[in-house]
């Protein structure tokens, strides 16, 4: 099977904080697991789709954010 050159994106969203009662403020650092959003994209398309996410979903107490990475 060949495999083309053009570079392919993916956008996941995912928390940056968890939960941890006891602590001064709730929480503390650990990556969350990834929810991927798109697949097979652009670089353009990539960030335009975590921007739009990003612009409109409030990130919380966890920090939920859009990110994008090679595939």
């Amino acid at each position: 099977m060949f495999k083309g050159t053009a570079e392919s994106w993916a956008v996941f969203q995912r928390t940056w904080w968890r939960y941890a009662f006891g602590t001064p403020n709730g929480v503390e650092p650990g990556a969350g697991k990834k929810h991927y959003l798109a697949r097979q994209c652009t670089y353009d398309e990539a960030r335009r789709i975590a921007f739009d996410y990003n612009q409109s979903h409030d990130p919380g107490p966890l920090s939920r954010k859009a990110e994008i990475e090679k595939e």
